[in-house]
């Protein structure tokens, strides 16, 4: 094994073709040029009518194909048995955001419902949805401030309840593990209601439904330790996802617009630790939790193999997977995989027009992290310069 072991370009890239090789290092490569992602999110964003003939070619036989796996779940199979070949299991994602009235919202349920469905060979441990997708966001805000509700708006709010209860049943059903992604921090208290109730129904054999914990939010090794100190003593499995967080800037701006204090940490280095102080909490408790990782970070990674090493957790134990999304970071969920460890691919798909705002986060975050980009490039550089010199053995 070499000295990092996410370093085994060979492992990490087994699967991709030569082709498939050009086309990641190039998208990188120009994801790198903030002008660039800049320009192409002021045009897709302002002018939504260009996205069509050669546009739509190009970005659907680019970015599209790097980061997800295809307009509907018929696409998604073959790479979903191409990750199946490397031990990787997939969560499809249905990427369309958006979503403003009941159709909508009972649509997504119904999608989720097929999606869960389709897990008759085991390739689909989990399913994902946001709350917000199956439910307004003014409800949601309304129930966390504790505000009382008008008839109209708790005969909406029962039918979320009902939306939740729908995906989880048959989930409990099917053996698949719900994953609840988190909102903002003044919608999310609500969330962890809901889920909080989930968990006493479902949860007692094994973690069927997890909330996801935001690490970059200052309050949440406290929210972790008060669900422990709550269920310790019960047959509850609390399944959590554990991530950095994704609405920084919406959360500071609107801290700083109502003149309060930012719930979430000030610097990088700050939720680096928040979150691996998180993970060695669940682990110090894993037989009370379960966790997901859900980490581009190497160092995070690593100290979670050590934790299941001192905890003398086996490798395939099913309270612990690991998790990158799609065209991401293969250098670490291959690498985990060829080692035995679980991990699942964040598999997004849906029409390409509509998951254009999906795409965009994606060129911001790795514009914004720092080293993601120039780290994905070196990896991809260093895999075709082996293969060229394998070539000529």
């Amino acid at each position: 094994m070499e000295n990092n072991l996410f370093d085994n370009t060979e492992i990490a890239f087994k699967s991709k073709s030569k082709m498939d090789l050009y086309r990641g290092y190039y998208i990188f490569k120009i994801i790198s040029k903030p002008i660039v992602v800049s320009i192409s999110k002021f045009f897709l964003t302002k002018f939504p009518f260009l996205l069509g003939g050669l546009t739509k070619w190009f970005v659907k036989s680019s970015i599209f194909k790097q980061f997800c796996g295809g307009e509907t779940e018929k696409d998604c199979i073959k790479t979903v048995e191409n990750l199946s070949s490397s031990n990787i299991y997939s969560i499809l994602d249905y990427s369309v955001e958006g979503l403003v009235d009941n159709y909508a919202f009972d649509n997504t349920v119904s999608r989720t419902l097929n999606l869960i469905d389709l897990n008759t060979d085991n390739n689909f441990p989990f399913i994902v949805f946001k709350p917000t997708a199956i439910g307004e966001f003014s409800l949601y805000e309304k129930v966390s401030k504790a505000e009382s509700l008008s008839i109209d708006e708790e005969l909406e709010w029962n039918k979320i309840i009902d939306r939740f209860e729908l995906i989880c049943e048959r989930a409990s059903l099917k053996n698949v593990s719900v994953l609840i992604d988190a909102e903002e921090s003044w919608i999310q208290p609500s969330v962890d209601q809901i889920f909080e109730n989930l968990i006493i129904k479902y949860n007692s054999k094994r973690a069927t439904v997890y909330n996801t914990v935001q690490a970059y939010r200052i309050d949440r090794l406290f929210y972790i330790k008060e669900l422990k100190n709550k269920y310790f003593n019960t047959s509850v499995n609390i399944g959590i996802k554990l991530v950095r967080g994704a609405y920084m800037e919406k959360e500071r701006d609107r801290a700083l617009d109502l003149k309060y204090t930012s719930p979430i940490h000030n610097s990088k280095n700050e939720t680096d630790k928040s979150f691996n102080d998180c993970m060695n909490y669940i682990f110090n408790n894993i037989n009370l939790f379960s966790i997901f990782i859900g980490s581009h970070n190497e160092q995070s990674n690593t100290l979670a193999i050590k934790y299941m090493s001192n905890h003398k957790i086996p490798v395939n134990d099913g309270k612990v997977w690991f998790s990158q999304l799609y065209g991401m970071s293969d250098h670490i969920s291959y690498n985990l995989s060829h080692l035995g460890y679980n991990v699942a691919k964040y598999l997004p798909f849906g029409p390409v027009k509509d998951v254009i705002p999906y795409l965009l986060r994606r060129a911001d975050e790795n514009k914004s992290v720092g080293g993601q980009t120039s780290r994905e490039l070196s990896l991809f550089s260093k895999e075709i310069n082996r293969r060229k010199n394998y070539s000529k053995v």
